[in-house]
């Protein structure tokens, strides 16, 4: 009988804490890819997301609710209407990209480093694409 009741009336597990995460980049940098593998998603017919779109990715210990928004040209200029409530940013970037699209990156970031709703928060800044041969190393970044 003890160890039924051990078994059955144990109850449910504790909640995991749950992070809100906003995860931005231009188009290309490989933000919906990063986040299908972190859900162990098929990385097969990967669309580009135009607007935004939400994941929940269980840890053991957390789960991160990554809000990924769309890196378009004319999505950029709104990012900011999603910012509030985030707890952390990913930012990705393609390590192998052109000069000029590198320096738009460069420039989005400093703008989100910069954003009153974002400046104090944790930043990823994760170059993707090292395995592509133009990749420049992280101190080029």
């Amino acid at each position: 009988w003890q160890c039924f009741r051990a078994l059955c009336c144990k109850g449910p597990p504790p909640p995991r804490p749950e992070y809100d995460l906003v995860c931005i980049g231009l188009t290309g940098s490989g933000k919906t890819s990063l986040l299908s593998q972190l859900c162990s998603e098929s990385p097969e017919n990967i669309v580009s997301t135009t607007g935004f779109s939400i994941k929940a990715v269980p840890f053991q210990n957390a789960i991160l609710n990554i809000k990924e928004l769309g890196g378009a040209d004319n999505i950029r200029k709104y990012w900011s209407r999603y910012y509030q409530g985030s707890q952390g940013v990913i930012f990705v970037l393609d390590s192998a990209s052109s000069e000029d699209d590198l320096e738009t990156a460069r420039n989005e970031l400093h703008s989100a480093l910069q954003h009153p709703q974002l400046c104090t928060l944790p930043f990823l800044i994760l170059a993707n694409h090292q395995d592509k041969p133009a990749a420049r190393s992280i101190q080029e970044v």
